[in-house]
């Protein structure tokens, strides 16, 4: 039978990944699709650098949409990311009646449901496992493998560069300006971090997978993002006392009244595995109902963990190229039609719990002040930790734990215990999830 033919659109560490791995693998990849997938044509700006990966049997080109007008490309690879030229060449490549593949998170998190769309009413496939934790399987998971179950929630370390910096952080005691310069001196960090640091890298995938898991629109507009920038070394040191580490997680769950979305640093119990995801490590915890708790655990980047998602889609669409679209599995695992309208709920409604560090004067009494704060809010403490003032300090930390509470109450509390004149800092909070 003829080889499927694949058209790469950029060949940066990805692409060379997924040449290279399809060529070292190729005999075992065409015992598993049933015939062969071979890139046959590729597009990169720099025609040079591509052709001395590829060779002289690939076409090189540096129009993407010359690999798209191509009637001999079965599948389009997209590798170029990012919300622009990326978006258009993978609506041209579907009108084109092609299939696609995508590790693209940022383009199916805020464009997703426009492109899907788009492949339905074309009769195509968008596959997609590389754009949530790289060679970690999560999406065929929890689109195929958890079918039988009602998804209550999932948890995830899905962000490579900000679990480094953290482990380093509680590892070595080191503040989180020189853990970062620290990161992108070995490759973990761009030269310019944002999407990473600030969360967004880890809401993109956060959004894919919630859409999943409970058969939502993509909708990362109405996700909570918050990064790791303002975190301290001493809470890292404070959790750890508590017997917590400090992690960032993407989680999602279902609610009586509607959809969690949230990206934000959290206080995770030592004993929790996901707690022990050390370096660059992804890892993602999902609760069900018939199932229990699974964890998948890998490498969440990379030039080959990444190609091997990319593969898996490739053979998942190679066998699948001739079947009727509607016989395939849909591409957030329940059909268009059947999609729920649960809300995105804001954070103010959010239930959790949270870690306060309060910089208070040492004086009688400001315990008191606190804790009656805390009181009248209704929400109830599960630990207090104090640190004893040292010689000649006026001041100390005030640790407090809490129990669940919503959101909106915890902001007005924190709101009264900020005007104590006892209070001489901005208040650090930090959610805490038991996982449970």
């Amino acid at each position: 039978m003829k080889p499927i033919q694949v058209g790469l659109l950029g060949i940066g560490t990805v692409g060379s990944g997924t040449f290279e791995v399809l060529k070292r693998n190729q005999e075992e990849i065409q015992r598993r699709a049933g015939r062969g997938i071979e890139v046959t044509m590729v597009a990169d700006l720099d025609v040079a650098r591509a052709k001395s990966i590829v060779g002289a049997n690939v076409q090189v080109v540096d129009d993407a949409r010359q690999v798209i007008a191509n009637p001999d490309i079965d599948i389009v690879i997209e590798l170029i990311g990012g919300y622009g030229i990326a978006k258009q060449l993978v609506l041209e490549a579907i009108e084109a009646g092609k299939h696609v593949v995508t590790a693209n998170k940022a383009l199916l998190a805020v464009h997703g449901t426009e492109i899907f769309a788009a492949a339905h009413q074309k009769g195509v496939m968008v596959a997609f496992e590389a754009a949530v934790a790289g060679g970690i399987p999560i999406i065929k998971a929890l689109r195929e493998g958890l079918t039988a179950n009602r998804i209550q929630w999932l948890a995830g370390i899905i962000n490579g560069t900000t679990n480094f910096i953290l482990s380093e952080m509680r590892d070595k005691g080191l503040a989180f300006g020189d853990v970062l310069k620290q990161a992108q001196a070995l490759g973990y960090a761009e030269a310019d971090p944002t999407f990473d640091i600030e969360g967004v890298d880890a809401a993109h995938k956060a959004t894919i997978m919630s859409a999943i898991a409970f058969g939502v629109p993509v909708q990362f507009d109405k996700a909570y993002v918050e990064g790791i920038t303002k975190l301290e070394s001493q809470d890292i040191k404070y959790a750890e006392q508590l017997g917590y580490r400090i992690k960032l997680l993407g989680i999602s769950k279902r609610t009586a009244a509607g959809i969690e979305l949230r990206v934000h640093p959290c206080l995770v119990p030592a004993k929790r595995l996901i707690a022990n995801v050390e370096g660059a490590m992804n890892a993602v915890m999902v609760q069900a109902d018939a199932v229990g708790t699974t964890l998948y655990y890998g490498k969440g980047a990379g030039s080959e963990p990444t190609a091997s998602a990319v593969i898996a889609d490739l053979v998942d669409i190679t066998r699948l190229h001739t079947a009727d679209p509607l016989n395939r599995v849909p591409h957030l695992a329940f059909q268009p039609d059947a999609m729920s309208n649960l809300p995105i709920l804001p954070m103010a409604q959010v239930v959790t719990s949270y870690y306060l560090r309060l910089r208070v004067a040492d004086q009688a009494g400001v315990l008191a002040k606190v804790t009656g704060i805390l009181a009248s809010a209704d929400i109830s403490i599960d630990a207090v930790l104090q640190r004893e003032a040292g010689e000649g300090e006026s001041h100390t930390d005030l640790i407090i734990l809490t129990h669940d509470c919503v959101e909106a109450q915890m902001n007005q509390a924190i709101a009264e215990m900020q005007q104590l004149s006892t209070v001489l800092a901005p208040i650090t909070r930090i959610r805490k999830e038991e996982l449970n």
